[in-house]
């Protein structure tokens, strides 16, 4: 699959006046040398490209996964703790975003016109730190701890896959990943334990009313009364 083209050099603030900081001086050499990996093996351009979006879809499954082992457990607090870990998510990405308006990083599809570039060149107000992509990787990570080991260990190795294809395609230096973890890993840990101390007793009362088939397996008392 070929390579983007970079954009047209110049100066960032002829283009848009909040383009500020150049990340490349950090870890330039270490995104070429993943970017030039790309360059070498271009039969995974496509799979890798189309995984780094597509693959986002993994984390929304494991945290399903996780909503149904709470239910067969018939636990208030197992079951909050799962339907808190994609309101983490949620928060940690919102942060992400609020820092990404914060540090303004131009991406590197635009600050390395010489590197191999897989993904097109994103919009010049799409900054790069942190990963957002990687931010919700590592958020669900992070979400899944308090529900299940399992199923965050399987986030955690896809959440590095995730953030090696982020830098693969040419969309983000490695510290734009590695500060998506450092940032999203503590948020989203802080707000699944939150939730799941001040919102099990309203998960439980909830399980007893409309929203018991959505919350538990448990039969209801007048069932259970019946047998």
């Amino acid at each position: 699959m070929p390579a983007f083209p970079p954009p047209p050099p110049g100066p960032p603030h002829s283009v848009h006046p909040q383009l500020a900081f150049d990340g490349s001086g950090i870890d330039g050499s270490l995104f070429r040398s993943v970017t030039d990996l790309a360059r070498d093996t271009r039969w995974l351009n496509g799979p890798l490209e189309s995984w780094t979006n597509i693959g986002l879809l993994v984390f929304a499954l494991l945290m399903v996964l996780g909503w149904w082992g709470a239910r067969k457990a018939n636990d208030p607090r197992a079951m909050t703790t799962a339907l808190a870990a994609p309101v983490a998510v949620v928060f940690a990405f919102a942060v992400a975003e609020v820092a990404k308006k914060l540090v303004a990083e131009v991406r590197p599809c635009r600050s390395v016109p010489h590197a191999f570039i897989v993904e097109a060149c994103p919009p010049l107000n799409d900054y790069a730190f942190p990963s957002g992509h990687s931010t919700t990787a590592a958020a669900t990570v992070a979400g899944l701890y308090l529900v299940s080991r399992r199923l965050c260990a399987v986030a955690a190795l896809f959440a590095l896959l995730e953030g090696f294809t982020r830098v693969y395609v040419g969309a983000h230096y490695p510290h734009d990943v590695l500060g998506a973890f450092v940032l999203a890993l503590p948020v989203a840990f802080a707000v699944s334990a939150l939730l799941g101390r001040v919102a099990t007793p309203l998960v439980g009362r909830l399980s007893e009313g409309v929203l018991r088939p959505l919350l538990t397996s448990a039969p209801t008392r007048a069932a259970h009364a019946a047998r």
